[in-house]
């Protein structure tokens, strides 16, 4: 048997769970804030009801020094229990409800007294204060207790001060009001406490529901998680929000689109410009699998929006799977052709066998001199024109594959192309792409021919490919340059409108433009103009038999003399 699993022991302190840390927490600044506004009320309100406590103590001492009885017998008699001051005094003290009214002459001797035993004796506090014309409010211990206390002067007819009245409430009366107040204070506090927790148990609610009742650790793990994937993985990652602004790129969609961190909070016009990659992110282009150009990259784009109306748009740089595609159609394309060819030779070497056989030699000779020639001719006549080694030899594969698709390759006699090109692959790159969209437009129709004219105009490089076939409508002519526009099925490897748009876009970063328009004789004329394309031409340098020369050349009759 298993042994039995040790007990869990009890551990204390904050909850897990986000939702539960942020209910604690709200609950507690709930309360502590009750408790705070409770204790500010409180301190206030005991000052308060004391002052209260004593202005009534003052008033009462005002009018009961107003009464000409009291001045008049402590002139006119002696200090007694049912003398008048006595009298009078306690029908006030009795009327106003205090705790004690004491008249005192200029000796301090009191002349009322709710305690009859005290009535000639001194008063226990010094009066000199109230007997010096001054009125007096104090707290202050007595023989009656602690008590709220009112001192005024006693004044006679003469307005001479004839002795002093002080009037006290007792102070167990202002502590019973502060208490009586607290019940009622409590019940305001507990009642905004618990309104306070309800909107924290709601906010918390909220709060669980937004964040999946997830852990502040679960969610610093998951932060930590995101970031290591959007920047470790090889795809694009770019989350826009509700306003379509940029608000996260990962490092491989900032190399994907030549971007960096300027972009965070910028819209995608803003910070790509204008182009169908940019109308991709924004939103203005919907489907799956949208290609598009950015640069001389290759993107497959798809967008999916958020629930909080944003949307997240992932970026697969495609250019080197479309390189391959092409090239895989180039190799499809020569292996037809060296097929054909295989053939047209076995039939060749036959009728070069037959010709043997039959002794005739002559016949057989001039044979061969025409199927080599034939080849030969097509070459020199691409390299006399074309002297840049990798378009003459891209120009003769494709003748090839073009006299085996049954159309006619030409090389315009206007072609001069010298070996000074900045960037060969870049045009190889154009002229491919628009020949290869030539032979498909002509392929199957009578007297196809397409016609490459290739000029230059001193730096600058202008190509000119023009078709047979059935042209470029008007209306289509803008759009046909644009990512993923194409009127052909995609081939195997994937989709079409690729090429005119690289071609394009190859145009441009050069600082050049690619048109398209009506051939002469009918059919598409394309025409791309790269400024800036070639070098400068080398100055011939003087070899030293002509520097020895020159310098041996005889001078002139003017330069001897």
């Amino acid at each position: 048997m298993s042994p039995t699993p040790p007990a869990r022991r009890l551990r204390l302190g904050l909850p897990r769970r986000m939702f539960s840390q942020v209910l604690l927490m709200q609950v507690a600044i709930a309360a502590g804030v009750a408790v705070l506004a409770t204790g500010l009320f409180l301190a206030p309100l005991s000052k308060q009801l004391d002052q209260e406590a004593m202005r009534r103590a003052l008033a009462i001492a005002e009018t009961t020094a107003q009464d000409p009885q009291i001045a008049e017998g402590v002139l006119g008699t002696e200090p007694s229990v049912h003398g008048t001051v006595q009298k009078e005094a306690e029908r006030i003290r009795t009327a106003t409800h205090a705790e004690y009214v004491v008249v005192m002459d200029r000796r301090g001797v009191r002349w009322s007294h709710t305690t009859p035993a005290e009535i000639g004796r001194h008063v226990s506090t010094d009066p000199r204060e109230a007997l010096a014309g001054q009125e007096v409010m104090q707290i202050d211990d007595g023989t009656l207790g602690r008590s709220a206390r009112g001192k005024v002067p006693l004044y006679d007819a003469g307005h001479r001060i004839v002795g002093a009245v002080s009037v006290g409430i007792a102070y167990d009366s202002v502590r019973a009001r502060l208490i009586s107040a607290i019940p009622g204070l409590f019940a305001y506090a507990g009642g905004a406490l618990a309104v306070g927790a309800l909107a924290a148990w709601l906010i918390s609610r909220r709060v669980q529901r937004q964040t999946r009742d997830l852990a502040f650790s679960d969610i610093s793990a998951l932060l930590a998680e995101r970031e290591a994937m959007l920047h470790g993985i090889r795809e694009g990652v770019v989350a826009l929000d509700r306003g379509g602004r940029v608000r996260l790129l990962n490092d491989e969609a900032r190399r994907l689109l030549g971007i960096g961190d300027e972009a965070v909070g910028r819209t995608p016009d803003e910070a790509l410009g204008a182009g169908r990659t940019t109308d991709v992110l924004a939103g203005r282009v919907t489907g799956t699998d949208l290609l598009t150009v950015r640069g001389q990259r290759v993107l497959v784009a798809n967008r999916m929006p958020t629930g909080d109306g944003g949307a997240v748009a992932t970026l697969r740089d495609r250019t080197e799977l479309e390189q391959l595609g092409r090239e895989l159609d180039s190799t499809r394309g020569l292996i037809d052709a060296l097929r054909a060819q295989d053939h047209e030779h076995a039939n060749r070497m036959h009728t070069l066998l037959g010709l043997l056989e039959l002794e005739m030699y002559d016949d057989a000779v001039e044979f061969v001199g025409e199927v080599v020639g034939d080849h030969r001719a097509t070459a020199e006549q691409v390299t006399e024109k074309i002297q840049d080694p990798l378009l003459a030899a891209l120009l003769v594969g494709k003748a090839t594959v073009a006299a085996e698709r049954g159309v006619a390759l030409w090389v315009s006699e206007r072609t001069r192309l010298p070996d000074r090109l900045i960037d060969p692959r870049g045009l190889v790159t154009v002229v491919g792409n628009l020949v290869d969209n030539a032979l498909d437009a002509v392929a199957g129709t009578p007297h196809a021919r397409v016609e490459v004219e290739l000029r230059t105009e001193g730096r600058t490089v202008v190509l000119r490919v023009r078709d047979t076939g059935p042209g470029v409508p008007e209306d289509r002519r803008e759009l046909i340059f644009t990512e993923g526009w194409s009127t052909k099925k995609p081939p195997a490897h994937g989709k079409r409108g690729i090429g005119l748009s690289l071609v394009h876009r190859l145009a441009e970063r050069q600082g050049g433009e690619a048109a398209v328009g009506a051939a002469a004789g009918g059919g598409a004329e394309f025409t791309v103009v790269l400024p800036e394309a070639l070098t400068e031409p080398a100055e011939p340098a003087l070899t030293g038999a002509a520097e020895s020369a020159a310098a041996h050349v005889p001078a002139t009759a003017e330069e001897e003399a």
